[in-house]
C-alpha cells in the first residue's frame, strides 16, 4: 500500500525537509511535498537510506561550535541570500550533500561561512587549540566562520525552492571566492561517461554472467541482474556515479557494479551499428544437414495407395481408417490428396499398436502430377488392380510413377467378390510389364482384397508391417523438422497446408519456410481434426500460419526467426523472377519465325480457380496436354480460393474465360461479370472441365467449308440456241438437281464450276429436277458442252474443325 512522506518522517524522527532532501538526492521523482505518496518498495529503501546515514551532530569535539550559532541569529538573517551560492557549489562539485534541511542553527552557520574566506582557510585544528580566543571573538563574523569552517558541509541537502529564488539576487561575489576551496575538500567525482577507473569490486569466478552490447543502458543492466532500477542508481551514486533509467554508462563502471553484486561482465559487439566493428558476412542458413547413425530411431512407414479410376482405391482406405469417403466425393472419385496415420496391431504382439501413414491420391490420369508427389515422398505403394476389369491405362501410369521413384510395390488385387473376378489374369497381365508376384517366383507381394467386404484387408496391413521392417526406415526426431508439403488451401481462417514430416518434430511455434511462402506454425491438426503441439517423423498434419498457400510437394524447413526466413523467400522470389526474364530474353532466328507463325493462331484464354493448390496444378497440367497446331490454351491466372471481382476484371481484360473446380463466388461478382461480359463456369468433376474446355478451342476454328453433291445428270443432247449459246439436255441419274452451284466433269477431269443460268423442265424454270428425269441446262459463261459429260449440282455446308 502506498505510504506517505510525512509518515516516513514520524516513523524514522526526523522532519519532512531531511526525508524529501534525503528522497530527491536519491532521484526518487514523486517525492515532491510531505504528502507525497511512495510504493512500498521506495518507501522502504528510502527508510534503510536514512537510516544509515551519520546523525547531524556527528562532531562530537565540538560542543562550543553547536552552541555559538545562536548568538548570530539576526546576523543570519541579513545575509541569506549568500547561502545557496555555497549550495550551488557543492551540487555542481561534490556529492557531499547529504546533511539534513536547514535549520535556524545551520542557516547562521552558513551566513558566517561565506563572510571571510580567509578564516576558513585556516588550519581547523587551531580552534581546538585556542578554545578562551574563540570565546572572546565569538561575535566576530571571521571567527564565526573559522570555527564552522571545520564543519563539514558536504552533507548538505539541496535547498528548498525558497532559497533558490533568493539566490538570484545575490551578486556571485562571494560564490568566486569560496570556489577554490571547495573544490579542493570535495572529492573526486567520475561522471557517466568518464575515463578509466580502476575496478573498486572483483567478480566471482563462478558467478552469473551478462552480457549486453553498447551502449550499455542503466535500465537494461537492471533488468539483466534481476533488480529494481532505483536500487541499482543507488549502487551507481555509491560509486560516485549519478544516471538515470535512460542514460548509459561506460564499461568499467557495469563491470564494478556487476561485480558488486555477484556478476561477471562481458560486453558484446554489434555486427552492425555504432561503428564498433565491421559488419561480419551474412551467414548462409543451413536448412538441413545429415543426422549421424547413432541419433536415428525407427519411423513409421508412409504408404501411397495408386491405381486406376473406380479400382477401390478410396474404399480400401475407407475401411483401413474406419469413416466413409467415398459416398461424399463428386463422381466417386478421389478429387484431393489426403494424409491420414493410422495405429494398426503388430502381427507378433497384438498388444502393441504399429503406425502406418497413407497418402490417398486420385486415380484419374488428369491428377498425375498430385500422384507423382505422393510417389515421391513415400516409401511403399499399393497398386490396386481391380479383378473384374484387370491392368487399365491409368494403372500402367500408377507403376511408372512408382517404379521411376524407386519404390517397393505391394499390388491389391481388389474387388474379389465381384462376379466376374479373375485375380490370376491381372497377376498374368502384371507378369508382362515385368512385375511378378512372389507365388511365381517373383519379388513382388501379391494380395488378394476385398474392400467391400473388408477381406484379407488386415493380411494387407501385415505385408506392409512386413515391408517397413525389412527396409529398416530410421528418422531422427530430436532436430529441426524437415518435409514436404501434401497438400495446400486457401479457407476462412486463411491459407492452410497439409505437411509430411520425414524427419526431425515440429513443433507449435515454430518458423518454416516452404517454397516462396514462410510463417510461424500457429497451429497442428491431425486428421482426426484434433490440435496437437508436436508432429514426429512421418507424421501428416495441417499447419495453420503461413503467409501463403505453397506448391503442393515443396519441401518445407524451420529456420530460426522471421528475419531469416522472410530474407530466404524473397532470395527465392528474386532467383525465379530473374530466371523467367532470362528465359524470355533468349530469341533465336527460329523461335522469332515460329513466333511469327503462332501470332496467327488463335488461342483459349483461361482462369482458373479451384480450392486447393494441387487440384489447380493437375487442371492446369490437363489443359496443356491438349494437343492442337490449330489453336493454344493459355491460362492468363491460376489461384486457390473463391472467384472475385479482381478475377472478373483481369477476365474482362484479357478476354478470358473463368473456370472454377469447387470454387465459390464472392457476392457482387455476377454483377460485374454480367456488365463486363465475362463468362464463368463451375465444375465438381473434372472430365466435365477438360470435355469443356476441349470444345471451347475447337469453336474458336474457323469452320470448314465442304462441298456436298446433290445430284448428278448426264449430257444426253446439246441444243443450239439462235440467240446464241447451247442448253444441254440432260436425265438426272442420281439425287436431285438444284439451281446454284455446278460443276462439269469430263472422263474424270473438272472443265467448269460455276453457277447455273437456267434450269429448265420442258419449258418451264424449275427450282429442282429429281432423279430419272430430263431437263435443260445452261450454266453461265460455259457452252462447250459434249455428249457424255456429268454434271454435278453440290452445295458447301460448314463443318466444323477438330483439334
Amino acid at each position: 500500500m502506498p505510504v506517505r512522506i510525512y509518515e516516513i518522517a514520524k516513523k524514522v524522527g526526523i522532519p519532512s525537509k531531511e526525508v524529501l532532501a534525503k528522497a530527491k538526492e536519491l532521484g526518487i521523482a514523486n517525492a515532491k511535498v510531505a504528502s507525497s505518496t511512495l510504493d512500498k518498495i521506495t518507501a522502504e529503501y528510502l527508510e534503510e537510506q536514512i537510516a544509515g546515514k551519520p546523525e547531524p551532530e556527528a562532531p562530537a569535539e565540538e560542543p562550543q561550535a553547536a552552541a555559538e550559532p545562536v548568538i548570530i541569529t539576526a546576523p543570519a538573517e541579513e545575509e541569506m541570500p549568500q547561502e545557496p551560492e555555497a549550495t550551488e557549489d557543492q551540487e555542481d562539485e561534490s556529492p557531499e550533500e547529504d546533511a539534513e534541511p536547514a535549520t535556524d542553527e545551520e542557516e547562521a552557520t552558513e551566513t558566517a561561512e561565506t563572510e571571510s574566506t580567509e578564516d576558513t582557510e585556516e588550519d581547523p585544528k587551531e580552534a581546538d587549540d585556542e578554545p578562551a580566543e574563540e570565546e572572546k571573538e565569538e561575535e566576530k563574523d571571521s571567527d564565526l566562520g573559522k570555527k564552522v569552517g571545520f564543519i563539514e558541509l558536504g552533507n548538505m541537502p539541496i535547498r528548498p525552492a525558497i532559497r533558490e529564488r533568493k539566490k538570484k539576487k545575490d551578486k556571485g561575489k562571494e560564490k568566486q571566492d569560496k570556489k577554490p576551496e571547495k573544490s579542493a575538500a570535495a572529492p573526486e567525482v567520475t561522471t557517466v561517461g568518464g575515463g578509466p577507473r580502476k575496478p573498486k569490486y572483483t567478480a566471482p569466478a563462478d558467478g552469473p554472467l551478462i552480457a549486453l552490447k553498447p551502449p550499455i543502458i542503466v535500465r537494461d543492466l537492471a533488468e539483466a541482474m534481476k533488480r529494481k532500477p532505483f536500487q541499482l542508481i543507488a549502487d551507481l551514486m555509491s560509486l560516485n556515479v549519478f544516471a538515470n533509467v535512460n542514460q548509459s554508462i561506460e564499461e568499467p563502471i557495469a563491470r564494478d557494479i556487476c561485480a558488486k553484486n555477484g556478476f561477471r561482465f562481458r560486453l558484446e559487439r554489434r555486427e552492425r551499428g555504432a561503428g564498433l566493428v565491421k559488419a561480419t558476412t551474412k551467414k548462409k542458413v543451413v536448412l538441413d544437414s545429415e543426422d549421424k547413425e547413432e541419433d536415428l530411431q525407427f519411423r513409421a512407414p508412409v504408404v501411397t495407395i495408386m491405381g486406376h479410376v473406380d479400382h477401390g482405391k478410396t474404399t480400401l482406405l475407407d475401411v483401413i481408417r474406419h469413416s466413409n469417403i467415398t459416398a461424399g466425393e463428386a463422381g466417386g472419385i478421389t478429387q484431393h490428396i489426403g494424409a491420414y496415420t493410422i495405429n494398426v496391431p503388430n502381427p507378433e504382439n497384438p498388444k502393441k499398436l504399429e503406425q502406418i501413414t497413407f497418402l490417398d491420391t486420385p486415380g484419374h490420369a488428369a491428377f498425375s502430377a498430385m500422384r507423382a508427389r505422393g510417389a515421391n515422398v513415400t516409401d511403399i505403394v499399393i497398386l490396386v488392380v481391380g479383378a473384374d476389369d484387370g491392368v487399365m491405362p491409368q494403372t500402367m501410369e500408377a507403376l511408372s510413377h512408382a517404379q521411376a521413384a524407386e519404390v517397393p510395390i505391394i499390388v491389391a488385387v481388389n474387388k474379389i467378390d465381384h462376379p466376374s473376378a479373375n485375380p490370376t489374369m491381372a497377376r498374368t497381365q502384371l507378369q508382362e510389364k515385368g512385375v511378378v508376384c512372389e507365388e511365381w517366383g517373383g519379388e513382388t507381394i501379391f494380395v488378394d482384397v476385398s474392400a467391400l467386404k473388408n477381406t484379407n484387408v488386415d493380411k494387407l496391413l501385415e505385408m506392409v508391417l512386413l515391408q517397413a521392417e525389412v527396409l529398416e526406415l530410421k528418422a531422427n526426431p530430436n532436430r529441426k523438422a524437415v518435409g514436404n508439403v501434401v497438400e495446400s488451401a486457401m479457407e476462412a481462417g486463411g491459407p492452410t497446408a497439409t505437411l509430411l514430416v520425414r524427419k526431425g518434430t515440429l513443433k507449435v511455434g515454430d518458423i518454416m519456410v516452404c517454397g516462396n511462402y514462410f510463417g510461424k506454425a500457429r497451429a497442428l491438426i491431425d486428421h482426426e481434426g484434433k490440435r496437437i503441439k508436436e508432429a514426429g517423423p512421418s507424421s501428416a498434419v495441417k499447419v495453420l500460419g503461413l503467409n501463403g498457400v505453397p506448391e503442393a510437394g515443396a519441401e518445407f524447413n524451420i529456420v530460426p526467426n522471421d528475419k531469416e526466413a522472410r530474407n530466404l523467400c524473397e532470395e527465392r522470389i528474386t532467383k525465379e523472377r530473374d530466371e523467367s526474364v532470362a528465359r524470355k530474353r533468349k530469341m533465336t532466328l527460329e523461335s522469332l519465325f515460329s513466333r511469327t507463325q503462332s501470332d496467327s493462331e488463335k488461342s483459349l484464354k483461361l482462369i482458373i480457380k479451384a480450392d486447393t493448390q494441387g487440384s489447380v496444378e493437375a487442371i492446369v497440367d490437363s489443359i496443356n496436354k491438349i494437343e492442337s497446331d490449330k489453336v493454344q490454351s493459355e491460362v492468363v491466372h491460376s489461384g486457390v480460393g473463391s472467384i472475385s471481382e479482381s478475377d472478373a476484371t483481369l477476365a474482362s481484360a484479357s478476354d478470358a474465360v473463368i473456370l472454377g473446380f469447387h470454387a465459390k463466388i464472392d457476392t457482387g461478382v455476377g454483377e460485374v461479370a454480367k456488365r463486363e461480359g465475362v463468362q464463368i463456369k463451375l465444375y465438381a468433376i473434372i472430365y466435365e472441365l477438360i470435355e469443356d474446355v476441349k470444345e471451347a478451342m475447337a469453336g474458336l476454328l474457323d469452320p470448314l467449308m465442304k462441298d456436298v453433291v446433290t445430284g448428278q445428270a448426264e449430257v444426253r443432247k446439246i441444243f443450239e440456241l439462235s440467240k446464241g449459246g447451247n442448253v444441254a439436255g440432260c436425265a438426272v441419274t442420281s439425287g436431285k438437281l438444284l439451281r446454284g452451284k455446278m460443276r462439269v466433269v469430263r472422263k474424270g477431269e473438272l472443265v467448269y464450276e460455276g453457277i447455273s443460268h437456267t434450269l429448265k423442265r420442258f419449258k418451264d424454270e424449275v427450282n429442282e429436277v429429281r432423279s430419272g428425269m430430263e431437263c435443260g441446262i445452261r450454266l453461265d459463261g460455259f457452252d462447250d458442252f459434249q455428249e457424255g459429260d456429268i454434271i454435278e449440282c453440290y452445295t458447301q455446308e460448314k463443318v466444323a474443325q477438330s483439334l
